[in-house]
């Protein structure tokens, strides 16, 4: 494994080019990356300390700045990516901390995604990810409507408390691994799950905005309450919330699994279904697709990028909405103890930290408490937790260890990556700690408001 110092070398040695790049089509990377996004780095260091992998391994090669040296050293065609440079450049989350910490403005996420594109590109036929994951990541989990039929034994099993029994016997350990974390994993679902939302809701009172609300693919099978919460957090908030029809995964789930094609074609249909002059904001309640939406502009090719950039100016997280619109306090509350967690995508990607918070401190009887490494990835990370779970477990457990520090009776979390992962290290813990969303608290406060 290189060294951080070897590392260095390779990136300003005067090597012969190399050719072929352990298969990287490098014109194709030259074309998704502009070569002046290596340039903006320094190199100061100041990232390593906001970094989650290098704060676990101590590596260089794990840091952001180890990462854009190998990639530069790849691009200028002087270090060829075998084991060690492709283990390194994977095991970046892609929670862009760095971002935040860089003094130089540096796009961090502008250079790695593509390059995890041009990874999996790569692949011979036998590296590639087992069949299972390539199902599961591909086929699966970015249609709502599979994952919904997919999930429908597993709640009957949770209901009769088979699940548990079979998840304490150790049973789950004889399935595939990436089978067996998905099952601890599964939620506690309701018992009368939300059945589906009108394509049209009025606003309560007087109106004040028209918007469209996007379900998401996992979100919207996992957590359907947490979509019907939102929409009447905002119908309670003066908007008349639209649930268009034919609308489509964000294409984060194929695109940082490596597959260009779908993520696009995702992108275009979603522009096609949400780009509506009616409507003034399009509304989602995942981290995630947030910040995968609001980077259409950069993923769609040339001819697609004014279309794009609309649609972009549009795109809005629930809590960043809400506090621009100047949400309605709710009259009631309840009396809890919670700690907010930043969602790497949310503050990270998309620069929202404080809204969500006031959000929260806006509900009667909450004591909002801080807490520590509150934007520390937790290991989620799309689908990280399941391609490398060794470190989401050691990023898990970490976040637990703080969240069970607080005292706190509720963790929020604004990203339904993030609350499965937090909610299975709490279980495992056997934590009596309930994780939510912040517009699921918000929707119970307006709800202990209507009936009193």
């Amino acid at each position: 494994m290189a060294t951080a110092t070897e590392t260095r070398e390779v990136s300003q040695s005067t090597t012969p080019a190399i050719a072929d790049s352990a298969g990287i089509d490098l014109d194709w990377l030259a074309k998704k990356i502009d070569y002046r996004l290596y340039q903006d780095c320094v190199h100061c260091g100041l990232c390593t300390a906001s970094c989650p992998t290098y704060v676990e391994t101590g590596d260089e090669n794990d840091s952001p700045r180890g990462r854009i040296y190998l990639m530069r050293a790849v691009a200028d065609r002087r270090l060829e990516v075998g084991e060690h440079v492709r283990g390194h450049l994977e095991l970046c989350l892609d929670c862009r901390a760095c971002e935040t910490a860089c003094p130089s403005g540096v796009q961090y996420g502008r250079l790695i995604e593509p390059f995890k594109v041009a990874l999996k590109m790569s692949e011979t036929a036998a590296a590639k990810s087992n069949p299972i994951e390539s199902l599961i990541l591909q086929h699966l989990f970015p249609y709502s409507g599979r994952v919904k039929f997919a999930l429908a034994p597993a709640k009957l099993l949770q209901r009769l408390g088979v699940l548990d029994a079979i998840e304490r016997s150790g049973l789950l350990k004889i399935l595939p691994s990436t089978l067996g974390r998905m099952a601890t994993m599964l939620p506690r679902f309701r018992k009368k799950s939300t059945s589906g939302l009108a394509e049209v809701m009025p606003a309560i009172g007087v109106k004040r905005a028209r918007v469209a609300l996007f379900l998401g693919c996992v979100a919207d099978a996992m957590f359907p309450e947490t979509n019907a919460a939102t929409a009447r957090v905002l119908r309670r908030n003066g908007c008349e919330v639209v649930v268009p029809r034919g609308q489509v995964c964000c294409g984060a789930i194929h695109y940082h699994s490596g597959v260009e094609g779908p993520a696009i074609d995702f992108a275009r249909q979603n522009m096609k279904i949400f780009l509506d002059d009616s409507i003034d904001a399009v509304i989602t309640n995942a981290a995630g697709c947030g910040a995968m939406l609001k980077d259409y502009a950069h993923l769609v090719p040339a001819a697609d990028r004014a279309r794009a950039e609309r649609f972009v100016s549009k795109v809005r997280d629930i809590s960043e909405y809400l506090v621009e619109l100047g949400p309605i306090a709710p009259a009631n509350g309840f009396k809890t103890k919670v700690a907010y967690h930043d969602a790497c995508h949310l503050c990270h990607a998309q620069r929202i930290r404080t809204q969500p918070r006031e959000l929260l401190a806006m509900i009667p009887g909450i004591d909002l408490v801080p807490l520590e490494e509150s934007e520390l990835c937790c290991g989620a990370a799309g689908t990280y937790n399941l391609v490398q779970p060794e470190m989401a477990d050691r990023l898990g457990k970490r976040k637990v260890d703080q969240i069970a520090a607080t005292g706190a009776e509720v963790v929020a979390a604004g990203n339904v990556g993030c609350i499965l992962q937090i909610e299975r290290k709490i279980k495992e813990r056997g934590l009596k700690i309930e994780v939510a969303h912040p517009v699921d608290l918000l929707d119970r406060a307006y709800e202990n408001t209507s009936r009193l």
